[in-house]
């Protein structure tokens, strides 16, 4: 018997090592391929788009918003890994009426080593997140101690305009990697507007990848409106995904920041 508590404080217990496992959160999808997971895991989002190998053949239950039950009824799950930010607790909560359902709930680095040492002891393969965790340790503590930290808007989506809170996971992200968020007394993700985005004085806006696509074509409309501010964008995954891809995520941090640090000296 397997007993544990998620990290919203709900009792947990399993018979064993799950053998069918459904994963509505895309991060912690590609940390249970990393961990070795390839047969246990039955259902996926269809957001979890890595890696590419299972979005093509793992069978999609629907959104991380939007669960087909009838499909995770058919596939008899007898683990579901959920998030509590990503997943609507309602749907969290049917689901849990029938099948063992862990949550995550993720705001530091700590919150997601955290998880990934649950999900290792759950599905028996504490090895193999006991290494990977080690390596994440260490990738952080090799970031440098940025002096100065560049002051930042961090925008997620358009019309109209949504930024995150200082609760957030990204906000951590963004402190690790050397960026004040100029948001950080507001909470979740609040709706800005452009206005208030010119009148915070940003030094860099950085527009994420997702939920919203930004992309290069977007930043040419800002910067009319902001011609002193740098707009740049950036891998959202590498900010807001808290699995096994932390590993790279100093990297990316560490040379987004060496590119950028020219405009500010």
């Amino acid at each position: 018997m397997l007993s544990i508590t998620d990290q919203t404080g709900r009792p947990l217990s399993l018979r064993d090592h799950p053998q069918r496992i459904i994963s509505l959160v895309p991060s912690q999808t590609e940390l249970l391929h990393a961990i070795g997971l390839e047969d246990e895991v039955v259902g996926i989002t269809k957001f979890c788009i890595h890696p590419a190998s299972w979005f093509r053949s793992k069978i999609k239950v629907g959104g991380t918003k939007k669960i087909n039950f009838n499909q995770v009824h058919a596939l008899h799950p007898d683990l579901i890994i959920a998030n509590k930010e990503e997943n609507e607790k309602g749907q969290v909560e049917k689901l849990a009426e029938d099948y063992p359902v862990w949550v995550s709930d993720i705001h530091h680095l700590k919150d997601a080593l955290n998880m990934i040492n649950t999900i290792g002891y759950l599905t028996g393969k504490t090895a193999r997140t006991g290494l990977l965790k080690e390596r994440i340790r260490t990738a952080f503590s090799e970031l440098p101690s940025r002096q100065y930290k560049i002051k930042t808007a961090y925008l997620i989506w358009q019309n109209p305009y949504m930024t995150i809170g200082g609760d957030t996971f990204i906000s951590a992200m963004l402190q690790e990697a050397g960026f004040e968020n100029i948001f950080s007394s507001r909470t979740r993700y609040p709706v800005i507007s452009i206005d208030e985005l010119i009148e915070r004085e940003p030094e860099l806006v950085l527009l994420s990848s997702e939920p919203y696509p930004f992309s290069e074509k977007h930043i040419s409309p800002l910067q009319k409106l902001m011609p002193k501010t740098k707009i740049a964008c950036a891998d959202g995954e590498m900010f807001s995904w808290y699995g096994s891809r932390l590993e790279q995520a100093p990297a990316y941090f560490n040379k987004l920041y060496k590119a950028l640090q020219g405009s500010f000296s």
